[in-house]
């Protein structure tokens, strides 16, 4: 991981208002259509205080060996299991069983609209701060997770260092973005969909739109492919 929060370096309340902010967030409410899709998923986005008071969010890129998305960069998180209570408990699981982030060190301060892939899967972004950064110790799952690493939430908002690529689906354009980061452990690219739910958490924590287009899939959206059989 990089660098934490200073504990003399910044301030307690600066997090706390941000919980409280978010907090305040009222998600779109969905139609109840979700019997559509076949399977569900959530991530975590664990957000910190990092030592220059920049807020900071933890991603993990992939192990190679996985059978999907192997080697890419990712949020914590992953697919509902029978005993997963709700939406936060898949992603705080999810997290521990990743990165070894216990749930106790996050607080949970909203969850955001669902996301609907193209393979009908529904992933449910849940935001989350880290406040005690010096009890989290990362302990990456070999068989999931090459490497734990953090960048600044706000690059997701900025036209620096991204580029996008213009795609079409059943006749509808949209942009998938690319932001190129480098982190003290290494060079990473954070994409497609990670880099659509950071764009929107992003905004939302910020309360600003991005420096650029966004046009995101509209097969994102619930219902869509209700609509396009």
């Amino acid at each position: 991981m990089g660098s934490y929060k200073d504990p003399n370096h910044g301030s307690d309340d600066d997090v706390e208002n941000l919980v409280q902010r978010l907090r305040l967030y009222k998600p779109t409410p969905v139609s109840d259509e979700t019997e559509f899709y076949v399977k569900r998923a959530a991530v975590l986005v664990c957000i910190f205080q990092g030592n220059n008071g920049d807020l900071r969010v933890i991603l993990t890129k992939r192990s190679s060996s996985l059978s999907s998305h192997s080697g890419e960069v990712a949020l914590p998180g992953g697919k509902q299991e029978e005993t997963d209570i709700d939406d936060i408990q898949t992603a705080l699981r999810e997290a521990k069983e990743e990165i070894g982030l216990e749930p106790s060190l996050v607080n949970v301060a909203t969850v955001l609209e669902p996301v609907f892939t193209k393979h009908r899967m529904i992933v449910v972004p849940v935001v989350g701060i880290l406040s005690d950064t010096k009890a989290f110790d990362p302990c990456p799952c070999a068989d999931e997770v090459e490497a734990i690493f953090d960048a600044p939430l706000e690059m997701f908002l900025k036209d620096e260092n991204r580029w996008a690529e213009e795609k079409e689906w059943k006749g509808e354009k949209y942009l998938l973005h690319y932001f190129d980061y480098e982190a003290e452990n290494g060079k990473y690219l954070i994409w497609a969909f990670t880099a659509g739910v950071l764009i929107r958490v992003a905004s939302i924590v910020y309360q600003r739109p991005p420096a650029f287009l966004e046009l995101r899939p509209r097969f994102w959206d619930i219902g869509y492919y209700r609509r396009h059989p």
